[in-house]
């Protein structure tokens, strides 16, 4: 079982990114996924999720970000629009079994938590 993120890079206030949370081993439509991310010197806080055709997002970036799942690629997304400084972090993408959707935003609930991929938005 894995979970690989990619698609970080440098992005200018303003920009767009998309990251990829590509999963092996389990198909992804068993699963709630969320995205992650850690600035430094902060802790981990949850981005969005994913399970059954419902979506969630943390109120920092509703509005301008959006998940998204391709089954048949077995990859979780995160679309990215109007990148500002603050949403400078790792993220992370991780699989939950099961959780309550009230609580998506528990780290305790998730496992096989991927490698992370760093977002930078400075001009």
């Amino acid at each position: 079982v894995q979970l690989q993120a990619s698609g970080g890079g440098l992005v200018q206030p303003g920009g767009s990114l998309r990251l990829s949370c590509a999963a092996s081993g389990f198909a992804l439509d068993d699963y709630g996924i969320g995205w992650f991310r850690q600035a430094p010197g902060k802790e981990r806080e949850g981005v969005s999720f994913i399970n059954v055709g419902r979506k969630f997002y943390a109120d920092a970036v509703k509005g301008r970000f959006t998940i998204s799942r391709d089954n048949a690629k077995n990859t979780v997304y995160l679309q990215m629009n109007s990148l500002n400084p603050e949403d400078t972090a790792v993220y992370y993408c991780a699989r939950a079994p099961r959780l309550p959707f009230s609580l998506w935003r528990a780290i305790s609930y998730y496992e096989h938590w991927g490698q992370g991929t760093l977002v930078t938005v400075s001009s």
